[in-house]
């Protein structure tokens, strides 16, 4: 009983997190993009985000890894690197939108119908994320672990899709810059 009296609630919390990033990136992207702004090349930015999801999908793919063979302390320390490199995401993709004009998407055909699904299915599941992998996170802090195996076993495959399907969105969208 003693250890329950010394977890925190951070429910609270994720559910702030998650409706102030939604929130902001919502609002961001709805800003006009800022004119001639002109510090550096921007249109690396997207190229930075996808290397970034490639470098999730393969931390999350070699967590899972570690966590089937039983290494739990590398399976927290690659889940912490996915994370690292999320937020990092998170940042240039914030910060990119916020001083860029939305780019459209010019394909026709199958290929709009596909490219759209894929983005629409990423943004929806990378929401649900957001919450999923910081009560996954945050129950291992509260050594709750029955609780972090339940959530985890939904956030690692929508994790991976939203990582998978970010580096897909740059390469359908990347001739359109």
């Amino acid at each position: 009983m003693e250890a329950d009296s010394k977890q925190r609630n951070y429910t609270p919390l994720i559910i702030i997190l998650t409706i102030v990033l939604v929130s902001v990136i919502t609002i961001l992207l709805r800003l006009p993009g800022v004119e001639n702004f002109d510090a550096f090349d921007i249109t690396i930015l997207p190229l930075i985000n996808a290397t970034l999801n490639v470098f999730s999908f393969f931390f999350l793919l070699a967590a899972l890894t570690a966590i089937l063979k039983g290494h739990k302390k590398l399976h927290e320390r690659l889940i912490y690197t996915a994370l690292v490199c999320t937020v990092l995401f998170l940042i240039i993709y914030v910060f990119f939108h916020t001083v860029a004009s939305a780019t459209t998407f010019g394909g026709e055909g199958l290929i709009r119908f596909f490219y759209y699904f894929i983005l629409i299915s990423h943004i929806i599941l990378a929401i649900v994320t957001i919450p999923l992998a910081l009560t996954s996170i945050t129950s291992t802090w509260n050594q709750q672990f029955k609780l972090h195996k339940k959530v985890a076993r939904w956030t690692m495959p929508i994790w991976l899709y939203v990582s998978f399907t970010g580096v897909l969105v740059y390469f359908l969208i990347r001739p359109y810059y």
